[in-house]
């Protein structure tokens, strides 16, 4: 009977981290919000986008603004921590979007630009963080389980507008870390934001990239140099050590003095 009762609790859990993440309202950020729909089922991220397959087509270079801030999202949280998320989500939009198109350091009159707003910013329980990585030390495995409560999260808004201003691709994104799942803990208060801030990037690239456009080689010089490197084995290392996301060790730069104000 115990052993039935820890199975029944542990597919409890399982479940209860694989809940898909409510939608967040529209924030009023993007230029327009009509024909968005999910392209398909997804366990963890609620996910609304939309796409002028024609246009997008026709687009190959992409200025990238500097992701902004939507006023309330992370309140209570420090500007250097805001900064710091802000930060992120440029830096993995870039990422993923160097894939798909050429990015270029500055608008273009026959390039298409990406704005991108973060909406909002959950944060990570330290302390939570830190018994779930405790916890996770003496019992080893790919998939951690995280104190309930504790766990933070990220929704995001872009879009893709053409050379004519007009709007090409929208997506609309929100997760929240999951109880049973590969989200690390960390000590962090925007540690689960950062780590969101990847599975954004990758859903910006997807919503915005022609249907047939296949993943390309990284430009060299890297467009998105800026931001560091693309892979950081210290966070592999520091994270399998300690069981925590170190965000100094995972490849994160750091902002610039003009984004720890930021909008």
């Amino acid at each position: 009977m115990p052993r039935i009762l820890s199975l029944l609790a542990a597919t409890g859990l399982i479940a209860l981290g694989a809940c898909q993440t409510a939608p967040e309202a529209q924030s009023g950020f993007l230029q327009s919000y009509a024909g968005l729909a999910a392209p398909g089922q997804s366990l963890r991220a609620s996910v609304l986008q939309r796409r002028d397959d024609d246009a997008a087509a026709g687009i190959e270079r992409v200025f990238i603004a500097p992701t902004v801030l939507i006023e309330g999202a992370g309140a209570g949280l420090p500007a250097s921590d805001l900064a710091r998320v802000l930060r992120e989500v440029d830096r993995q939009v870039c990422y993923e979007v160097s894939e798909r198109f050429t990015v270029i350091a500055a608008p273009a009159a026959d390039a298409a630009t990406i704005r991108a707003a973060v909406v909002r910013i959950a944060a990570t329980g330290q302390a939570g963080s830190l018994a779930s990585a405790t916890a996770g030390f003496f019992i080893p495995g790919p998939v951690g389980v995280r104190v309930p409560g504790a766990t933070g999260g990220l929704a995001a808004e872009a879009e893709l507008l053409g050379p004519d201003a007009r709007q090409v691709a929208a997506v609309l994104w929100a997760r929240n870390a999951t109880v049973v799942g590969t989200d690390s803990p960390s000590l962090s208060r925007v540690g689960d934001a950062l780590q969101l801030a990847e599975p954004f990037g990758d859903a910006v690239g997807d919503a915005f990239s022609p249907p047939d456009r296949k993943p390309r080689p990284i430009a060299q010089p890297d467009p998105c140099r800026q931001f560091g490197p693309r892979f950081s084995p210290a966070g592999l290392i520091a994270g399998f050590a300690t069981g925590l996301y170190v965000p100094e060790l995972s490849g994160e730069t750091k902002p610039d003095a003009a984004q720890t104000a930021p909008d």
